[in-house]
């Protein structure tokens, strides 16, 4: 049985479970994303790349890394917590935590079949395009459409109710 810490990886960890599944047959996907605060869109989004066969990577960025792309305040919940939730969830395989603004050098560590990302971008506005593709991988869009935000829900919740 997994335990939700064996789930989360570091870099080493993660090529040497990478390694391991590609030795039983297993093809890799990676998601990646902030997962501040999980909501539904989230979970149907891991839900489909999990549908793409093979084993689920979720790459989430680490706090400064938020705090660049989403603004003082962020994130809500460290990284070491959103790992765990994301680690609890069936769907998912495995963990990273990771540090740089994008996820072109896990992809360049790990060559992923697939590169999951969300239905906020085409597959031709995939920051990470040509690095999958340059890996022997393919981006595939996935998940509902793009109605559910954190940030959001976060701003919802700092905004006084009105009744």
């Amino acid at each position: 049985m997994t335990t939700l810490h064996s789930k989360i990886l570091s870099r080493d960890e993660l090529r040497n479970r990478v390694a391991d599944w590609r030795r039983a047959g297993d093809r890799i996907t990676l998601a990646n994303g902030c997962f501040d605060v999980l909501h539904v869109g989230h979970v149907r989004y891991l839900h489909a790349a999990r549908e793409l066969g093979g084993k689920l990577i979720v790459a989430v960025n680490a706090d400064a890394s938020v705090r660049a792309l989403k603004g003082e305040g962020r994130p809500v919940m460290p990284a070491a917590e959103r790992a765990e939730i994301l680690a609890s969830l069936e769907d998912v395989d495995a963990v990273l935590v990771f540090p740089e603004p994008d996820v072109r050098a896990i992809i360049r560590e790990i060559h992923p079949d697939f590169h999951a990302k969300g239905t906020d971008y085409t597959a031709d506005t995939v920051p990470e395009r040509a690095e999958v593709e340059a890996c022997g991988g393919r981006v595939v869009i996935v998940g509902d459409p793009k109605n559910h935000s954190a940030t959001e829900i976060i701003r919802s919740r700092r905004e006084p109710r009105q009744s």
